[in-house]
């Protein structure tokens, strides 16, 4: 099994093109589900934001109120990056779980669909294709302002916060253009799946992991030989 790393910006679709590709029965993890996973009240990602950012970020029922923390952040890299340092680690954790879960069932690929894919890099080695959805700067401001309801100083903000998509795009080996129609990205999203399909590296992947566990087992049986004789 090889891993496809999807990524993209604050509105510019890769939410769309991640429902598509389920649609057409790929696995995908998302790391935003993930990340609502690890904060959960009581866990320690969750008492350690608790501890840095204090009582005034959770809501009525306890949890966090990810829509006051997200201001808190936006407006603060130091505290941007504090949120990451206690909230990656647990979200590769449970990642790495599933994709463990997804190799058992013999899948041949897994998409993982992770917004900050390359600002921390910290997955990008394991991969082996990445995807970025694109949209033009313009389309990803009017969306933004849109969906969230914001200012376009508040959009600015926010769009600000995060590497280019034109840089993204730079960094990947494949790219979804979704400033057009969704008939478009939707065409685009089937190229990909038909590409993934056909690909033949998830033998490569598997022949390597056969090799190490056999090459376990003989090192195993040398052991018990040595200690028997």
């Amino acid at each position: 099994m090889f891993l496809v790393g999807l990524t993209g910006g604050i509105a510019s679709g890769k939410s769309t093109v991640s429902s598509q590709l389920k649609e057409l029965g790929c696995p995908v993890i998302d790391a935003d589900l993930v990340a609502r996973k690890v904060v959960k009240p009581q866990s320690p990602a969750y008492r350690l934001i608790l501890r840095h950012f204090g009582q005034e970020i959770l809501l009525d029922n306890g949890e966090i109120d990810r829509q006051k923390l997200g201001q808190i952040i936006f407006s603060n890299p130091e505290k941007r990056r504090l949120l990451n340092s206690i909230t990656h680690p647990e979200i590769h954790k449970e990642m790495f779980k599933q994709i463990l879960l997804y190799f058992i069932k013999g899948y041949r690929y897994v998409i993982l669909d992770v917004p900050l894919l390359f600002e921390t890099r910290r997955l990008t080695r394991f991969l082996t294709h990445t995807v970025v959805v694109y949209c033009d700067p313009a389309t990803q401001l009017s969306r933004l302002m849109q969906r969230d309801g914001l200012s376009q100083e508040e959009a600015e903000k926010r769009t600000g916060a995060q590497m280019p998509l034109k840089e993204k795009r730079g960094l990947a080996s494949h790219v979804i253009e979704n400033s057009g129609s969704r008939e478009d990205t939707h065409r685009q999203v089937l190229r990909l799946h038909t590409k993934l399909e056909d690909s033949m590296e998830f033998l490569v992947v598997r022949a390597v992991a056969v090799a190490a566990v056999a090459g376990l087992g003989g090192l195993f049986l040398y052991t018990v030989r040595l200690l028997v004789s």
